[in-house]
């Protein structure tokens, strides 16, 4: 039988309620002792249930969380947007989770998240940034913002799943995926019409300050797209070297044949590059290795 999640929610300190997909055997918590458990960290516009397919096989060596930050997926679409909130809401998953000593792995804007939180919280055991935007051309970033801003609604859920696209756009992603992906993305409006799970309402907020990259001590790894134009091979490259300075071992790979939606398209050589990082770990439980269960 495969592996599936249990959705499970929670509230914020500012009261927000937040959906995760819990992928753990069993109901009881992640036991103390146990390897540190894997928080996989959606992008702008997407949803939890983008990690499904990775999600489901990293789930047999250790306890594996996707969280739905606020105003996407089945979280609160709460009215109120400021800067910093979903910083807030992976925070609020580690206080519910009771491990500081989480391993990120994040895409695109849930990368920004998870490197901020690196930066703040020497705890952070490791950080895994799948296309962390960087050195592309601003041009390329608007007009996905707009069409994200657009959301369209449509007259049936099978409309709306049928017109669900990946922005920036794949041609690499297999119907499957994007029939499965598209199944979770999409919620009745409650005026008889059906669009995505996401409020375009956060695309305008401005970014926070920088994190300080000299606080990051954990070690890091950076995925980039081979085709990607939201993160270029010299930014990337850059970026690594700036974190290389003094501080644990951080390494870059690029996959080819891959765009910025790096799980999207080449999910199998991407579940192998994350696979390799973790039982490259300090005191990596064996990969493939059942996950403890507490006593």
């Amino acid at each position: 039988m495969s592996r599936q999640p249990t959705s499970r929610f929670f509230e914020t300190r500012d009261g927000v309620r937040l959906h995760v997909l819990d992928w753990r055997s069993g109901d009881a918590p992640t036991p103390n002792g146990a390897d540190s458990p894997l928080v996989l960290l959606h992008g702008g516009g997407a949803n939890a249930h983008w990690w499904d397919h990775l999600a489901r096989p990293l789930s047999v060596a250790r306890a594996v969380y996707a969280l739905d930050f606020r105003g996407h997926g089945d979280s609160d679409h709460p009215p109120d947007r400021r800067v910093g909130a979903f910083n807030d809401d992976l925070e609020g998953l580690i206080v519910w989770l009771g491990r500081e000593d989480v391993i990120l792995v994040g895409h695109s804007l849930g990368a920004t998240v998870a490197l901020d939180h690196a930066s703040r919280f020497s705890a952070t055991r490791a950080l895994v940034l799948v296309d962390l935007a960087r050195g592309g051309s601003p041009e390329t970033g608007r007009r996905a913002r707009l069409a994200l801003s657009l959301r369209r609604t449509y007259r049936t859920r099978a409309d709306a799943i049928e017109r669900f696209r990946f922005l920036p756009e794949s041609s690499r992603a297999s119907e499957a995926l994007r029939a499965s992906i598209a199944a979770h993305s999409v919620r009745e409006e409650g005026i008889g019409r059906f669009g995505y799970k996401f409020d375009p309402g956060w695309f305008g907020l401005p970014s926070r300050p920088p994190p300080d990259l000299a606080q990051i001590r954990c070690p890091t790894l950076l995925v980039r797209g081979g085709e990607s134009t939201l993160l270029t091979r010299e930014a990337a490259a850059t970026f690594v070297e700036s974190l290389c300075a003094a501080r644990p071992p951080a390494r870059q790979v690029e996959i080819p044949e891959a765009g910025h939606h790096v799980l999207i398209d080449q999910p199998e050589r991407l579940r192998a590059v994350l696979e390799e990082f973790l039982a490259s770990l300090p005191g990596a439980a064996p990969t493939g290795a059942p996950a403890p269960t507490p006593n």
